[in-house]
C-alpha cells in the first residue's frame, strides 16, 4: 500500500505548480543566480533553464519538483510586491521591466532590473560587446536582455541590425535553439531547418552590420553553429577525414539538397567551415548569410587560440568584439584581412544622376578597381601564367625574381657579447601594419616597363639595380655620416641579411633606403606604376585602432612610461583571456591579409603555367605585398642602425619583427637607453603599445644561447636565436625534424 501512496506523491509532484516564466527569471535574478548555477544544480543544460524562463518549454520530472521548490523558496525571499516582505529593499526586489513585442513573436523581451523609480524601458538593443563585462563561464551576463526577433522583415533604419553583427547558435536537450548575441543578448530561434534558418536570419533576426564605407555594402549576418546546433540542423558535429580533406560536405548531402530545393546557392567553397549561402540579387536586395562552424575547425587555433571550445556566450563576446572593431569575420583571419581592404576601399561607387535621373556604377578613384592585373614577370610567383614560357624546372635568381621577404638572419656572438649574461628579445608591434601605413602602391593600372630609368622614390614599382656597393660600415643616420661595425649588422637588402653580389630586383622602398644611407643607385630597368596611391592607409588605421583599443581594455594604454608599459604588459592576457584572443586575431589579420595579396596555388590538379582562382581577384597583388614587407624590413634596419650609431649595440639575431641583443640585465631597458624624461635614441626602438613601437619578447641566458647555437650548428641547421627567445624551447618542429 505504501508503494501506491509513493506513486501518487510522484504523480502530484510531476505537476508541481510553477509561477509564470517571467516570474521565474525575476526570482533567479533577484537572488543573483546565474543560469549556469541553476542548471548545474538541477543537472540540466543552461539553455534548458533559459527555455523554462522564456516559456518555450516546461520542466519535466524529475527536475520539475526540485525546480518548483527552488522557486517557492525564492518567492518567500523576494515576493512580487516589494512591500510584502518585511525589511526588504524595493530597489533589490522590483520586478524587471517588460517590453511587449508583436503577438506573433515567440517570447517577450525582458530587460535588466530597473531602479525603484519607474523609467521607460528601452528597446531591446544589445550593448556594445566591449562595454559588457566578461560573461560567467557557460552563461550569459546576468540581467542581459533576452529579445524576440521582429516578426516582420527588418526595415531600413537605425534598428535594421539592432541585434548586432552575429549570433552563436546552440541547441538544448529538447532541440530548442538559442542565439547568443553581442552584449549578452539572447534570441529564441524558431527555425527548424537550415533553409528556414537562413530565411529567418535575413527576414527577422535583425542581425548584420553597417557598411564600413559609403560606397561599400553592409556585412552579411554571421551565424556561428555549435556542435549541438549542427546536429539540430542535420549537419555533422565534426567532419569526417574525407570531408576534412576536401574542406566541405559532399555535394549530395541532404542539407545541401534542402538548400537547393529552397532556391539557395553556395559559393565555390561549398558547405564547409566557413560557408556563404545566398540567392542572386533581385531588385537591388542582397540575400546572403555567412555560416561559421567552429567544430569543423573554422577558428584556427593559430589565430583564435581555444576560442572554438568556448561556451556560446563567451564565443559571441570574442567574435563580437572582433566584428565591431575590425569587421564581421568572413573566413580565416587572413581572408578577413583581405576582405577588409575592399570593404574600406570599394572598387566602385554610384555615379552622378544621368539625364534620366538614374545612377550607375563607376570606378572609384584610389581603389584597385574591379579587374585583376597581371604582375610584372619579376613579381610573379613560380608557376604563374606570365612565366609559362620558362623551362619547367628553371630556377630564377635575384636578377629574374623579386625577393622581398622578412628577415631571417643571425650571426655568432663576439667575445664581448659572450661576457654579457643575458639575451633580450624585443618585438615590433604590428610591424606589417605599421609598414602599410603611408605605403604608396600601384592602383588599377598594369605596370609599365622602362629601361635605364632614373630612380624616383615616389614611384612604386620593381627596380633591377646593383646595391652591392653599399657599405654598412659607413652610413648616413639622420643626414650625418657614422662609422659602424658593418659586419655586425644584417644587410637591409636581402632577407638572409647577406650582402648582395650583383644586380637584383628590389621594391621601391628598398632602393630608396640605399639612397637614404648615402649611396647612389643606377637602375638597369624597372617595372613602374605611375597610377598610385596610399591604398592601405584606412586598412591600417582600422586595425591599429582595434589593436590599441583592445590592449587598453587589457590594461595596456598608450603613452605609458617605459617602466609602466613593461609592468602593464606582464601577464596582460590573463586579465581577460577572451580579449587576449581578440588581440591575437587582430595580429593575424594584419599578417594574413598582407600574405593573401600573393596567395599561391593550392590543391591537387594544378599545373604550373595555369591560372588558379586567386589570380582572378583585383586584390591578388604581389607588388603591394612586396612593398609592405620591404618597408617593414627597412624600418627594422633603420632602427637597428640608429641604436648602433648611438650606443654601439648590435643585434645578434633578427627574425621578421623580433631582434635579439645581449645585455647586462634581463629587461629591454638594459638594451634601450632612456633618460629621466623617458626619451630614447631618435629613430630607434621605443617601448610602447602603438604599432611600430616594441615590447619585450623574452629573455634567456647567454649560456643558453651558446648551447642552442652549438646544438643546431652540429645538426647542420640555421641557428636563429630570435626563433626561440620567447620560451627558450627548441622543439623538433623548430629544427626541421
Amino acid at each position: 500500500m505504501s508503494e501506491l501512496f509513493d506513486a501518487i506523491d510522484a504523480l502530484v509532484a510531476s505537476r508541481s505548480p510553477l509561477p509564470p516564466p517571467a516570474e521565474r527569471k525575476r526570482l533567479r535574478q533577484a537572488h543573483g543566480l546565474t543560469l549556469e548555477e541553476v542548471a548545474t544544480t538541477l543537472d540540466v543544460r543552461r539553455a534548458t533553464v533559459g527555455a523554462w524562463e522564456s516559456g518555450r518549454t516546461e520542466p519535466r520530472p524529475p527536475q520539475r519538483e526540485p525546480y518548483a521548490h527552488l522557486l517557492k523558496q525564492l518567492a518567500r525571499l523576494y515576493p512580487s510586491s516589494p512591500t510584502a516582505a518585511e525589511g526588504s529593499t524595493p530597489a533589490a526586489t522590483a520586478p524587471p521591466a517588460v517590453v511587449e513585442v508583436a503577438p506573433s513573436a515567440p517570447v517577450v523581451a525582458v530587460a535588466a532590473p530597473v531602479p525603484a523609480s519607474p523609467v521607460p524601458a528601452p528597446a531591446a538593443t544589445p550593448p556594445s560587446p566591449t562595454a559588457a563585462p566578461r560573461p560567467a563561464r557557460g552563461s550569459r551576463r546576468p540581467g542581459a536582455p533576452r529579445a524576440a526577433a521582429a516578426s516582420s522583415p527588418a526595415s531600413a533604419g537605425s534598428g535594421v541590425y539592432a541585434h548586432g553583427p552575429l549570433l552563436v547558435l546552440d541547441a538544448d536537450d529538447e532541440q530548442q535553439v538559442t542565439g547568443y548575441g553581442t552584449g549578452g543578448l539572447l534570441l529564441d530561434v524558431p527555425a527548424r531547418s537550415l533553409p528556414a534558418l537562413v530565411e529567418w536570419a535575413l527576414a527577422e533576426a535583425r542581425v548584420g552590420a553597417q557598411k564600413l564605407h559609403a560606397s561599400g555594402k553592409d556585412a552579411d549576418p554571421l551565424l556561428v553553429l555549435t556542435a549541438a546546433a549542427c546536429e539540430r540542423y542535420g549537419l555533422p558535429a565534426a567532419l569526417s577525414d574525407t570531408e576534412r580533406s576536401a574542406g566541405r560536405l559532399p555535394e549530395g548531402h541532404k542539407v545541401i539538397k534542402l538548400l537547393e530545393r529552397a532556391g539557395w546557392k553556395l559559393t565555390r567553397r561549398g558547405l564547409g567551415p566557413w560557408a556563404r549561402i545566398y540567392r542572386p540579387v533581385t531588385g537591388g536586395r542582397r540575400q546572403c548569410v555567412q555560416l561559421c562552424i567552429p567544430s569543423w575547425n573554422a577558428l584556427d587555433d593559430r589565430s583564435w587560440g581555444h576560442a572554438a571550445t568556448l561556451e556560446p556566450a563567451e564565443l559571441a563576446r570574442v567574435l563580437g568584439v572582433y566584428a565591431h572593431r575590425v569587421m564581421t569575420p568572413v573566413g580565416s583571419t587572413a581572408v578577413s584581412g583581405l576582405e577588409l581592404m575592399t570593404a574600406l576601399n570599394p572598387p566602385t561607387r554610384a555615379s552622378e544622376p544621368d539625364q534620366d535621373g538614374k545612377r550607375h556604377s563607376e570606378h572609384r578613384p584610389g581603389s584597385l578597381g574591379t579587374q585583376a592585373l597581371d604582375p610584372a614577370p619579376c613579381e610573379a610567383v613560380d608557376g604563374h601564367p606570365v612565366l609559362a614560357h620558362l623551362p619547367r624546372f628553371h630556377i630564377r635568381g635575384p636578377q629574374e625574381r623579386l625577393f622581398e621577404e622578412a628577415y631571417d638572419w643571425a650571426r655568432d656572438l663576439t667575445d664581448t657579447e659572450c661576457m654579457q649574461p643575458h639575451l633580450v628579445g624585443i618585438d615590433v608591434n604590428l610591424a606589417f601594419g605599421a609598414a602599410a601605413n603611408g605605403a604608396v602602391v600601384g592602383l588599377d593600372a598594369p605596370p609599365e616597363h622602362v629601361t635605364r630609368p632614373v630612380f624616383d622614390p615616389a614611384v612604386p614599382g620593381s627596380w633591377l639595380v646593383d646595391l652591392s656597393h653599399v657599405d654598412l660600415s659607413r652610413v648616413k643616420v639622420a643626414k650625418q655620416w657614422h662609422d659602424l661595425e658593418g659586419g655586425l649588422l644584417p644587410s637591409p637588402f636581402t632577407p638572409t641579411g647577406e650582402q648582395p653580389e650583383g644586380p637584383a630586383w628590389y621594391a621601391t622602398p628598398t632602393v630608396a633606403y640605399a639612397v637614404e644611407l648615402g649611396y647612389d643607385v643606377t637602375p638597369v630597368e624597372a617595372w613602374v606604376r605611375p597610377r598610385s596611391g596610399r591604398f592601405l592607409d584606412g586598412w591600417y588605421k582600422r586595425l591599429r585602432d582595434a589593436y590599441v583599443a583592445t590592449m587598453a581594455d587589457l590594461g595596456v594604454a598608450e603613452k605609458l612610461s617605459p617602466g609602466g608599459f613593461l609592468a602593464a604588459m606582464d601577464g596582460y592576457k590573463g586579465r581577460d583571456p577572451e580579449l587576449g584572443m581578440v588581440v591575437d586575431a587582430v595580429k593575424m589579420t594584419v599578417k594574413g591579409g598582407i600574405g593573401k595579396l600573393q596567395e599561391k596555388a593550392r590543391g591537387g590538379g594544378w599545373v604550373p603555367g595555369q591560372a588558379w582562382p586567386a589570380l582572378a581577384r583585383p586584390t591578388w597583388r604581389p607588388d603591394i605585398r612586396a612593398a609592405v614587407i620591404s618597408r617593414a624590413r627597412i624600418n627594422m634596419h633603420r632602427k637597428m642602425v640608429a641604436l648602433a650609431a648611438a650606443t654601439g649595440r648590435y643585434p645578434v639575431a633578427v627574425l621578421s619583427d623580433c631582434a635579439v641583443y645581449t645585455a647586462d640585465g634581463p629587461s629591454p631597458l638594459d638594451v634601450l637607453p632612456y633618460d629621466q624624461d623617458g626619451k630614447t635614441v631618435p629613430g630607434s626602438f621605443r617601448l610602447g603599445v602603438s604599432p611600430g613601437m616594441v615590447k619585450h619578447e623574452g629573455t634567456q641566458d647567454v649560456l643558453w644561447g651558446v648551447g642552442v647555437l652549438e646544438q643546431l650548428t652540429a645538426e647542420g641547421r640555421v641557428a636563429n636565436l630570435a626563433r626561440y627567445i620567447k620560451t627558450g624551447e627548441v622543439t623538433a618542429r623548430d629544427t626541421g625534424e
